[in-house]
């Protein structure tokens, strides 16, 4: 793993936390606990900082960067990020998925318990509303999602995620 310092700045790492061998993080990036970082994933802020809460899974070839004085990038707590995912200078709240090859832009938020779906292009200054289900390119609102049978399902995806990690690190 490279964990590099960009201007005085130090990503910030729990030790309960998961960093593959060949993940890049730098500058001013804080983890919250029990967050994994996969395979040949990117987290730069360099040019403005990035929040990360608990239970975050940044999968394979995922992308987090931020936008030079304007947008940082603020992730809440249980959120899987999928393969190959970028989420630029935006906000993710708790309890999302963004789905594998997804694009979140700019001065985007994406209010809790939604999902960003696989390949979707959620363009700047969009507001993915709680409760709701995007996808498509430029992304639009598919459909609202039933909470009794979403309740779980984001939690059992971190949890999964926690779960895999901790293999990972047995072989440390």
């Amino acid at each position: 793993m490279l964990i590099k310092s960009v201007n005085g700045k130090t990503p910030s790492i729990p030790e309960d936390c998961y960093v593959a061998e060949n993940a890049t993080i730098v500058g001013d990036v804080s983890f919250g606990s029990s967050c994994s970082v996969w395979f040949n994933a990117v987290i730069r802020g360099d040019v403005n900082f990035i929040k990360i809460g608990n239970k975050v899974n940044i999968q394979d070839g995922a992308i987090i960067h931020c936008t030079y004085k304007k947008h940082p990038t603020i992730i809440g707590n249980n959120v899987s990020i999928g393969h190959n995912a970028i989420v630029h200078g935006c906000t993710v709240h708790d309890n999302v998925l963004i789905g594998m090859g997804a694009i979140v832009m700019d001065n985007c938020v994406i209010e809790s318990n939604s999902i960003v779906g696989a390949g979707a292009v959620i363009t700047q200054n969009t507001v993915v509303g709680s409760g709701s289900i995007w996808a498509g390119v430029p992304a639009k609102k598919v459909k609202d999602i039933n909470q009794s049978d979403f309740a779980g399902e984001i939690e059992r995806i971190s949890n999964n995620y926690v779960m895999y990690s901790s293999w990972f690190k047995e072989e440390e």
